[in-house]
């Protein structure tokens, strides 16, 4: 099973879409409430290099972006190969 990480603000609409993809696809998701953790916020910018939206999303400790950039991923077969590597 991939290790997959979501860093996310409560009522994201961007959050809710990308917890639908991964899990439509039967993944396991380590929800990390980042927006009102100011600790939580600092360690999401560090890893995603810098990202201050939400969600931001790592598959295997590899970032991948925010929703858009899953669901670019998904539509362009990058995303399946990442979830059972």
């Amino acid at each position: 099973m991939p290790k997959v990480e979501m860093y996310t603000k409560a009522m994201c609409p961007y959050c809710i879409r990308a917890k639908h993809l991964l899990k439509s696809k039967g993944v396991k998701i380590i929800d990390i409430p980042a927006w009102m953790d100011s600790n939580k916020r600092a360690e999401m910018r560090e890893r995603s290099g810098g990202r201050n939206t939400f969600p931001q999303i790592f598959i295997n400790g590899e970032h991948i972006g925010g929703c858009d950039d899953l669901h670019a991923l998904d539509a362009a077969g990058g995303l399946d190969p990442l979830l059972t590597a």
